[in-house]
């Protein structure tokens, strides 16, 4: 490409962004002023992607991390070939368009992620190319390179100074992912100012100390020199590398360069104006993209055709070779899991004294994976705590990526965003362990899944004071509720083994969401009214465990998790007392609101007495209780004792429910 060629369309790329931003009247114009020569190299010369196809299997991956550049991201979008037309430019950040303030996954084509909060995009990718390694590792054969590409990113400041970003980079570091290439943004420039006044260290050094390859360019307009970093990028395959690039946030704009005005808000009509005399770009019209620009971009589209082509053409020779390997790539890639994956499903026998539930789901995991290769996940350094090790399973780390048990250290932030990237890359069903009170570390990545429709499997054990000793820095109260309020988040609190593993089942059927298991510490007992009933109502999230024939119930006694079986002991007694009690267990609130009316009724007869048992805050629960109910509940923190004193300490106990119902019926 000729240099004047190149320069102009850098320049459009520039100003589609800016025009972007000036007729929404908001937006961030400075990073794509900045970032357009280096996202331009990588796009039109090293970038395996194939417009006609988003969903190519074997594409390179793409990730603004930086994501409130998004103008940045459809610039390059339409003019590659996606269908993200000129209009849809016009309309930037407007309502129901395909160009939101921020990328979002499955609204625009050849968007890959949801980003927004800084530094998901850093360990999402991180995930994705985690992801590359394992499936590369499971279907490659000699000759048969299927698994064969990169992730790419560009990161700025903002990302590199979040925490999840060195959670994340340490990781990738240590596990050698060499296909992970990240550009650095590095325009000196935050909201507030230079970021010498928060941002000192010296960042190429950090990485290098997690193990990266750095690889600094001086000039962020010099497209020889950003090529030049990419191919030795590419040919380092044991290290993850970071290209920093000098850049110049609003560069062409004579008054707005290098300062924070250029990052959030529009450059002005008058600004724009003379920005584009500057960089000797045509004023009018806006929107402008030179035929030669066009012309240039169709050659890459065309390029992606042809590599597409291509793979498509050994891939018909592998299914020929390998008709077993590739049938299970097929049924991957579509997320279908195998025929009768459900009979690998344990069942516990009733047992008073019982299991608990963390322990009846590790039963459970490894269970499934003897049916499902493509199961992998770990825990925060819990493993043996959470019980998610697959027993009989090596450790996914270099060079082989063959193993599906992840180790992902102490860092949660990190792993809930992973696994988010493991997930949108497909081809694998993944979960992730830690300690309930420790999900709070997470939340912005399992919102991101939520919102993103990911079918993560999140593992939270030590779910109420039955922690017990280590205090109340680690027993969840609030916890429940904060989760339950994610929208598109299932939360199931299983009661007994048996209702452990049909949540497992409805995790794993899930395709359009997140899924939060949240489980004991102590034992549990596996209850004779659950064992037969659990796989099919379960799903259901709420159904009737004792007195399903007593519509006329004085009373119905609602728990969950390790209360239900309290709540079934008290039930017993009141009946004896000739109080008509019924017992539901509701492990989900999510499953149980999505149920007909009809049968939310059946479960819950309007108008009766209620009351709820669980070992946790009560906010949330009064919409099931009515004006007629009551809630034994923790309003407060715990307390540093063993369990077996706590629950009787908070009134979590058999006696107080009998005591509370008696009071609600009048008896």
């Amino acid at each position: 490409m000729s240099a004047n060629l190149e320069t102009k369309c850098i320049n459009t790329i520039r100003f589609l962004a800016v025009d972007m931003v000036e007729k929404a009247n908001s937006g961030h114009p400075g990073m794509p002023m900045g970032a357009a020569a280096m996202a331009h190299t990588l796009w039109s010369r090293f970038l395996k992607h194939n417009p006609v196809n988003p969903d190519w299997a074997d594409r390179d991956r793409f990730i603004l991390s930086a994501g409130h550049g998004s103008a940045l991201l459809y610039a390059l979008l339409h003019l590659s070939g996606y269908a993200v037309t000129l209009d849809d430019l016009k309309n930037f950040r407007q309502k129901g368009s395909l160009t939101p303030g921020h990328p979002e996954y499955r609204h625009t084509p050849g968007v890959e992620t949801t980003t927004g909060p800084l530094g998901q995009g850093v360990a999402t990718g991180v995930g994705m190319a985690m992801a590359e390694r394992s499936l590369a590792a499971t279907f490659n054969r000699p000759d048969f390179t299927i698994v064969d590409h990169f992730t790419y990113g560009i990161v700025g400041d903002g990302d590199l100074m979040e925490g999840l970003s060195h959670e994340a980079a340490s990781l990738a570091g240590n596990l050698k992912l060499g296909k992970l290439i990240f550009f650095y943004d590095d325009n000196h420039i935050s909201i507030e100012g230079d970021t010498s006044i928060t941002f000192s260290e010296d960042r190429a050094a950090r990485f290098r100390a997690y193990g990266w390859q750095v690889i600094e360019v001086a000039d962020g307009n010099d497209c020889q020199a950003i090529a030049t970093a990419l191919t030795e990028a590419r040919s380092d395959l044991e290290r993850p590398t970071l290209i920093a690039v000098r850049t110049h946030i609003g560069f062409g704009s004579p008054a707005k360069q290098d300062s924070a005005a250029a990052h959030g808000a529009p450059l002005g009509a008058e600004e724009v104006v003379k920005s584009k005399e500057t960089l000797g770009f045509p004023t009018n019209p806006d929107f402008l993209v030179p035929d030669e620009v066009y012309a240039r971009y169709s050659e890459v589209k065309a390029v992606g055709e042809k590599n597409e082509a291509q793979w498509q053409e050994m891939m018909s020779s592998y299914k020929a070779e390998f008709p077993e390997l590739a049938a299970e790539w097929e049924r991957r890639q579509a997320a279908e899991l195998p025929v009768d994956w459900e009979q690998s499903l344990p069942c516990f026998p009733v047992d008073e004294k019982g299991v608990a539930t963390r322990a009846a789901s590790g039963k459970t995991i490894n269970a499934l994976a003897a049916l499902l290769p493509e199961f992998l996940g770990g825990s925060a350094d819990l493993g043996p705590s959470n019980k998610t090790l697959i027993d009989k399973d090596a450790d996914f780390a270099a060079p082989g990526y063959q193993g599906r048990n992840i180790r992902f250290g102490v860092r949660e932030h990190a792993m809930g965003a992973i696994l988010n990237g493991l997930t949108l890359h497909r081809g694998l069903r993944v979960f992730g362990g830690t300690f309930m009170v420790f999900c709070d570390y997470m939340k912005p990545a399992i919102r991101l899944a939520a919102m993103m429709g990911l079918p993560v499997i999140y593992v939270f054990t030590h779910d109420s004071i039955g922690v017990g000793e280590d205090g109340p820095t680690h027993q969840p109260i609030e916890h429940l509720a904060s989760l339950r309020v994610i929208p598109n988040l299932n939360v199931i609190r299983p009661a007994d083994a048996n209702e452990t593993a049909a949540a497992w089942a409805a995790a794993l059927r899930r395709k359009d969401g997140p899924t939060a298991l949240i489980l004991t510490r102590q034992n549990v007992p596996t209850l004779a009214a659950i064992a037969e009933k659990a796989a099919a109502k379960v799903v259901r999230g709420a159904y009737v465990v004792m007195g399903e024939d007593q519509r006329d119930a004085e009373i119905t006694l609602i728990g969950t998790g390790s209360e239900l079986h309290l709540a079934v002991e008290a039930a017993t007694e009141l009946q004896a007392a000739g109080i008509k009690t019924r017992v539901v267990s509701m492990p989900c609130w999510a499953l149980f609101d999505r149920q007909s009316k009809a049968y939310r009724h059946k479960i819950l007869p309007p108008g009766g007495r209620r009351l709820v048992i669980e070992a946790g805050s009560s906010m949330g629960w009064h919409r099931y209780v009515g004006e007629r109910g009551d809630i034994i509940a923790i309003d407060q923190f715990g307390a540093s004792a063993p369990a077996a004193e706590l629950f009787p300490q908070f009134r979590i106990t058999s006696i107080e429910i009998v005591r509370r119902a008696r009071a609600l019926c009048g008896r």
